[in-house]
This record gives C-alpha cells, structure tokens and sequence, in this order.
C-alpha cells in the first residue's frame, strides 16, 4: 500500500478523488453531445479523457473551433444547473481532511476543472476554506498530464516535491505527480480501472479513503 508518513504536505485532484462527480459529468457530455452534435457518443469515450481540462477533452468530438465553442458553452450551463443535485462526496473525505490539518500538514488541491467550479464544488460541502491553495485549470499555464500544475502548488505551499505527494484518480494525475517529482497516491474509487492506474507506477494504490488515510498519517 506505501506510506508517506513523513510527508509534510499533500495535494489533491478534485473529481474523482475528494468529490463523486462522475454522473454529473457523463450527464452533462451526454446533454452537450446530443444537443450540439444531434447525436449520441459511448459513455467510455465521453469519460476518456476527464482529468484533463474540459477544454481539452471536447476535441476528441469535433475539429470545428465553432462547434467546440458550442459544446463547452451547453456543457458549462447544464452542468452548473444539475450540479448540487448531482454531485457527492467520497465517504471519509471530511474526516481525513480534519485528521491531517491537525497533524499540521499543508493541504491543496489541483484540478483541471476551472477554479470557480472547483471552489462551488468544495463549498457545497463546507470544504472551501479547508485547503492552503486551489489551482484550477485557469491558475496555471500548463495542464495535468503536464507536472506544470503540481509544482505550482509545491511551490505555493514553499515544499520541495518529494515533500509532497499527489493523490489522484486518473493516468493523467499520475503522470503529472511523478513529472513534478511527487510521490503519488492512486485512487482507485474513482472514474479509472485499476489497471490503467496501475501501469503509471504510483508509490500508493489505495482502494478507498481509508487506505488513503492510513497512507498518510
């Protein structure tokens, strides 16, 4: 499982890993796709690409920078409408968050959705003021698989990388873990097969928050 006891801080991917967004998601590219596109996609390649900007994954359905346009704008309205009805929060996620403030480690997370978006997300469930440091995909000039993101919060919290480590539930936050030098922690509740995180060599595999937590402290 691995251990990083003597981290001094951790970093936190958002969807997938502290917050449950998966239906809100596939709901939301299902809404998009059907209404700009008239037609329907398979949910896997809807979610293939989810912990990389929306921006980004909205590509993979149209080479037309108007019509792509089109999908970000339906996406981002129909998601902020469902969103509190259909968004949740990993079991154990408060506690474990409360349990390593009171240890005195720095806490952040590092998202590829927007920082507003984020922030909505965490403070629906009373989390927004939990954390040192949010960086959104508008905070940073690079994007995860790229590590430009987890070393901007590294550097925010004044730690080295190896005094760090990421905790993320996609290939793409592991990759940007290890790029950035940050022992990684996958977690495998989230939106990926276990097989697909394993094959990016994280220092954890945790299977639920409370494995994370033993990880941690």
């Amino acid at each position: 499982m691995g251990s990083f006891s003597d981290a001094s801080g951790v970093l936190f991917d958002l969807d997938g890993t502290l917050l449950d967004t998966q239906r809100l998601i596939l709901v939301s590219f299902r809404h998009a796709v059907q209404t700009v596109l008239g037609r329907s996609i398979p949910d896997e390649l809807l979610m293939a690409k989810v912990g990389q900007p929306l921006t980004v994954q909205m590509w993979d359905f149209t080479d037309d920078q108007e019509v792509h346009d089109e999908l970000l704008a339906v996406y981002r309205d129909y998601n902020a409408r469902v969103h509190d009805d259909l968004i949740r929060i990993f079991p154990g996620v408060p506690e474990l968050i409360a349990d390593l403030r009171g240890r005195g480690l720095s806490l952040g997370v590092v998202t590829s959705k927007r920082h507003e978006a984020a922030l909505r997300g965490l403070a629906t469930f009373g989390l927004d003021g939990a954390f040192d440091l949010l960086i959104g995909s508008d905070d940073c000039a690079t994007h995860k698989p790229d590590p430009g993101p987890v070393l901007q919060g590294c550097g925010l919290l004044g730690l080295r990388p190896e005094e760090c480590v990421y905790v993320g539930d996609s290939p793409f936050d592991l990759q940007a873990g290890h790029g950035a030098g940050c022992p990684t922690a996958a977690a495998l509740w989230g939106m990926f097969p276990e097989e697909v995180l394993l094959a990016e060599e994280p220092e954890a595999v945790c299977r639920d928050v409370g494995e994370l937590r033993r990880c941690l402290l």
